[in-house]
C-alpha cells in the first residue's frame, strides 16, 4: 500500500508515521522474514485423518501471518490470521498431542506447533522441509522479540500504518476522501461530515482530492495530537513556548520523580529531537509529547519489573502464583487435557501447577479430570513439558501439586518418571544446613522442582495419621456438611518411591489451628474455597498466623463445573500462599491474579506485607478499623482520556465504540469499591472524560487497583475493551499512562488510558487535587469534540 508509493524521509520531530514497518522492526534484511513474506505451502494438521494444505504468509505489516482458507463464516475469517504478538511460543518437532500421533509417519523436523496466548487452539503445521520449518519457527520468534521491544511511539506508528494500508483500497499509495472515511471507521472515530471534510482539505495541500504520502503524514499528525498533553505543557512552561530545565525539574518534582538537573538534561537529550532546543537545553511541545508517551511515564513502577524483594524468607512468607487443574483447556466435564496449558501457565510465571494422576491403560499414569469426559494426556508428556518450560520465566522453585489417584504399581512408575525426566531439577532431599522441619527460601530453592503430596511418617506411633492424608480432590469428596468421614483402619496405599519424593511440601489434613501450630512448617493443608472463606470470616487472625507458619493451598469448589473462579483476594487477605485458580478461565479473577504477580519481576513469588509475617500476628482482614496493617490513605485518580481503543472482534467494521472506564479497588472487605465514568459516544480513538474519583483505603499494602474499559451497549451486555490490574504499592503518582491489556493479559498496544494519581496519608483532610485540565474546544481537537451524537 503506502510502501508502493514514494517514501517520505524520516521526520526529525518524531511525529511522523513511518511507512516501512519492516524497517521499524529492523528485519528488512532478515532471511527468515524474507521467506515468510514470500509465503509457504504447508499442511495444517488436526488429526491423523484431518490434514489440509494451507498457504501461510507474513503480511507487509511485519506482525500479521495470514493463513489461506476457503471458509466464509465471520468466526473462520477471524481465525485466518494471527499476530506474532498473540503467540505464546513455537514448538519445533512433534511435541503437541496431535503431532505426536504422526511421529512415525512424518519427518519430525518438518513439524512445528504455534501455541497461542489465551484460549485459542494451537496451530499444528507440517512444512515441506526441515529448513522451512526452522525458518518459520525462528522468524516468528525474531518478530515477537522485535515487536515486544518496540517503543510506544513505534507501536503507535505501526498501528496507524496497518490501518492506513487496509484503508487504501486501490493500493496506489494515496488516500481519497472516501478512503479517509474508511480509515476513520477503522480507527474507531466517527467525525461529523463537516469536520472530516475540513481536515481532509487542510491536509490536501496539492488540492487534487487525494492525499499523497507526505500529506497522509500531516493528516496522521493532526489525528494523533494530544491536546491534554499540550495543556500540561502550557501550564508547566514559563513562556508557553518551551520547557527550560527549571520548568522540567518543577514538573518532575510534581510527578514525584528524580528532579535533579542531570536527570532533566538527560530527558532532553533522549526525547528532544530539535537540534536548537537540545543544544540550549530546552524541551519543545513535540519533545514533551514524546517523553509523556514513553515508558518513562507508565503507571506501573519500572523498579518493580525486576525482582527487588527479599527472596531469603521462608516459603510461607510469599504469595505464590498457582494454577488449578492446569492440564485443562476448558471446563472440567468435557474439556481437553493438554500439555499446552502448562506452557501458558509457566510462561506467565506460575510456580505451582497441578497434576491429576490416574492409572493409564498402558501401564503408565495419565492426567485428566477423573470420572468425566475430559481427554487424557500421558504423564510423560506433561513432565517433559514441565522440564522444558519450568524456569524459562522464573528461576524460583516450582511446586508440583500431585493429585494421586493411581494404584501402588503405577505410583512406582510415576516416581520413576518424575525422577528420570526432571533429573537434577527435582529436589529429593533436604537442603544442607537447614534445620529439619523448617521451610527454605525461594532463593535457596532456585532452579528446583518440589513435589507436593502425601508422605509416610517414619515414626511408628504416628503412622495412623497417614490414613487421612488426602489430596484436594479426596478432601472435597470426603466432607459431608463440614464433617470428616469416620476413619477406617490404616492400610497404606502410598508407594515408598513416591513418598520419598516429598521433602518440604507434605500434604496433611487440617485439624485446627492449635494442632497445626505444633506441627513442622513442612506440613501443609489444602482448603476448598468455602472452607477457606469460613476460616477467613470466623478466625481471620488465627488463619493469618497459621499462614505465617505453614503453606496453605486453596482450590475452587467442585461445583464449578464450567471451571469458573472464586475471588482470590479473599484468600490473600488471610495470607494464603497457594491460591489456585483455573488459568484457562479469563475474567476479573484472573485479572486480579495477574495483577498480584505483576509485581516483583513476574517471578511468581510476592513477599507478603510484614504485618502478616509475624508468629503472633494480630492482623484480622475482617476487622481493619485499626491495629496491624491499618495505614489508611486517600487515593485520588483523575481519568483524563484514552487513546486508540480497540473494537470488539465481532463488531462490524463500520461500528464505533461508546467507551467508559471503571476504576475498582480490591483488598480487605472495607476497601472494596468501584466507580465509573460517563460514556463517550462514538469515539474509541481519543475519548476524554476528566472524571475524578476518591478512594479511602485502610490496608493499602493488600490493595489491587483495576482499570477496565468497556463499550456501552443499549441492548446487550457491555463489551470488554481492555484492562490493567496492579498493586497499589506498584503505582506511581502524577500524570501516567495505563497500558491496557487484552482479556488474556497480553499487550493491547497502543491502547492506553491517561490519568493523574495522588496518594496521600489520611489525616482528616483530602489531598491537593491535580490541576484540572480545561475543557477541550473543538478548534483544538483533532477528533474528539466533533464526534457525531447517536
Amino acid at each position: 500500500m503506502l510502501g508502493r508509493g514514494k517514501k517520505t524521509a524520516p521526520v526529525k520531530n518524531g511525529a511522523g508515521v513511518s511507512n516501512d514497518p519492516l524497517r521499524n522492526l529492523g528485519v528488512e534484511e532478515d532471511e527468515d522474514v524474507k521467506l515468510m513474506l514470500r509465503g509457504s505451502s504447508m499442511v495444517k494438521v488436526r488429526s491423523p485423518r484431518w490434514q489440509k494444505r494451507r498457504t501461510l504468509k507474513l503480511l507487509d505489516d511485519g506482525v500479521t501471518v495470514w493463513c489461506q482458507s476457503h471458509k466464509t463464516s465471520s468466526r473462520a475469517k477471524s481465525q485466518q490470521s494471527f499476530s506474532v504478538t498473540e503467540v505464546e511460543c513455537v514448538r519445533e518437532g512433534c511435541q503437541s498431542e496431535t503431532l505426536r500421533r504422526l511421529t512415525n509417519t512424518v519427518p519430525e523436523g518438518q513439524c512445528l506447533t504455534v501455541v497461542f496466548k489465551g484460549n485459542r487452539k494451537s496451530l499444528d503445521l507440517r512444512c515441506q522441509s526441515d529448513q522451512e520449518a526452522h525458518h518459520w519457527a525462528r522468524g516468528i520468534r525474531t518478530l515477537q522479540e522485535r515487536a515486544e521491544n518496540m517503543t510506544h511511539k513505534d507501536k503507535l506508528n505501526h498501528w496507524i500504518y496497518s490501518h492506513l494500508r487496509q484503508a487504501d483500497e486501490n493500493h496506489d499509495g494515496k488516500m481519497s476522501y472516501e478512503e479517509v472515511q474508511t480509515l476513520l471507521q477503522r480507527i474507531n472515530i466517527d467525525l461529523t461530515e463537516q469536520y472530516a471534510s475540513s481536515l481532509f482539505k487542510k491536509c490536501d495541500r496539492s488540492a487534487d482530492g487525494r492525499l499523497d504520502p507526505g500529506e497522509i503524514e500531516l493528516f496522521c499528525r493532526e489525528l494523533l495530537r494530544r491536546p491534554e498533553l499540550d495543556d500540561i505543557f502550557q501550564r508547566c512552561s514559563s513562556n508557553s513556548c518551551v520547557l527550560s530545565t527549571a520548568d522540567l525539574r518543577a514538573f518532575l518534582k510534581e510527578q514525584g520523580e528524580d528532579a535533579t538537573l542531570v536527570h532533566a538534561q538527560s530527558l532532553i537529550l533522549t526525547y528532544e529531537l530539535n537540534d536548537w532546543a537540545q543544544k540550549n537545553q530546552f524541551m519543545t511541545p513535540n519533545g514533551f509529547t514524546m517523553y509523556m508517551r514513553s515508558k518513562e511515564n507508565n503507571l506501573f513502577n519500572p523498579e518493580h519489573t525486576r525482582v527487588y524483594q527479599d527472596m531469603t524468607r521462608p516459603l510461607a512468607h510469599y504469595f505464590i502464583s498457582s494454577s488449578h487443574n492446569t492440564y485443562l483447556t476448558k471446563d472440567q466435564l468435557t474439556g481437553d487435557s493438554s500439555t499446552e496449558p502448562y506452557i501458558r501457565a509457566l510462561m506467565h510465571g506460575c510456580c505451582c501447577v497441578e497434576l491429576d494422576c490416574w492409572d493409564g491403560d498402558k501401564g503408565e499414569p495419565v492426567i485428566y479430570h477423573g470420572h468425566t469426559l475430559t481427554s487424557k494426556v500421558p504423564l510423560t508428556e506433561v513432565l517433559e513439558t514441565i522440564s522444558e518450560y519450568a524456569f524459562k520465566v522464573s528461576p524460583y522453585p516450582l511446586i508440583l501439586s500431585l493429585e494421586n489417584h493411581c494404584s501402588v504399581e503405577q505410583q512406582v512408575v510415576m516416581a520413576r518418571l518424575i525422577r528420570s525426566i526432571l533429573g537434577d531439577k527435582l529436589l529429593t532431599k533436604p537442603l544442607d544446613g537447614l534445620e529439619l522441619g523448617c521451610l527454605p527460601s525461594p532463593e535457596a530453592l532456585k532452579g528446583k522442582i518440589l513435589v507436593k503430596g502425601k508422605k509416610e511418617r517414619v515414626v511408628e506411633q504416628e503412622s495412623l495419621s497417614c490414613s487421612s492424608d488426602l489430596s484436594s480432590s479426596e478432601e472435597e469428596g470426603s466432607r459431608t456438611e463440614g464433617k470428616q468421614k469416620t476413619k477406617t483402619p490404616h492400610v497404606s496405599k502410598l508407594s515408598p518411591e513416591l513418598s520419598d519424593l516429598v521433602v518440604y511440601t507434605r500434604s496433611v489434613p487440617f485439624k485446627g489451628f492449635e494442632q497445626a501450630a505444633k506441627k513442622p512448617a513442612t506440613e501443609m493443608s489444602s482448603f476448598s474455597e468455602s472452607e477457606a472463606l469460613k476460616h477467613v470470616k470466623e478466625s481471620g487472625k488465627y488463619f493469618v498466623r497459621h499462614n505465617n507458619h505453614q503453606l496453605s493451598r486453596v482450590y475452587p469448589s467442585g461445583q464449578r463445573l464450567q471451571s469458573s473462579n472464586y475471588q482470590p483476594q479473599d484468600m490473600w487477605n488471610a495470607g494464603c500462599q497457594i491460591v489456585a485458580l483455573n488459568f484457562q478461565t479469563l475474567g476479573e479473577q484472573m485479572d486480579l491474579n495477574q495483577g498480584r504477580f505483576l509485581d516483583n519481576g513476574l517471578c511468581g513469588y510476592v513477599l507478603k506485607p510484614a504485618f502478616m509475617c509475624q508468629p503472633n500476628a494480630t492482623f484480622n482482614p475482617e476487622n481493619t478499623g485499626g491495629g496491624a496493617g491499618h495505614r489508611p490513605v486517600l487515593l485520588t485518580i483523575q481519568v483524563i482520556s484514552a487513546q486508540q481503543l480497540p473494537k470488539p472482534e465481532w463488531d462490524k467494521p463500520s461500528s464505533i465504540v461508546d467507551p467508559y472506564v471503571c476504576v475498582e479497588t480490591h483488598g480487605v472487605p472495607i476497601d472494596n469499591n468501584k466507580k465509573k465514568t460517563h460514556r463517550i459516544d462514538n469515539n474509541g480513538f481519543n475519548p476524554r472524560w476528566d472524571c475524578t474519583f476518591n478512594f479511602t483505603l485502610h490496608v493499602p499494602d493488600l490493595t489491587l487497583v483495576r482499570f477496565v474499559v468497556e463499550d456501552h451497549d443499549y441492548t446487550s451486555r457491555n463489551d470488554f475493551l481492555g484492562q490493567l490490574t496492579l498493586p497499589l504499592t506498584s503505582m506511581r503518582t502524577g500524570y501516567r499512562h495505563v497500558r491496557l491489556r487484552k482479556m488474556d493479559g497480553s499487550s493491547q498496544a497502543p491502547s492506553s488510558l491517561f490519568i493523574h494519581v495522588t496518594i496521600t496519608p489520611c489525616q482528616g483532610s483530602p489531598p491537593r487535587c491535580p490541576p484540572r485540565l480545561p475543557p477541550l474546544s473543538p478548534s483544538r481537537s483533532p477528533a474528539k469534540a466533533m464526534a457525531k451524537k447517536p
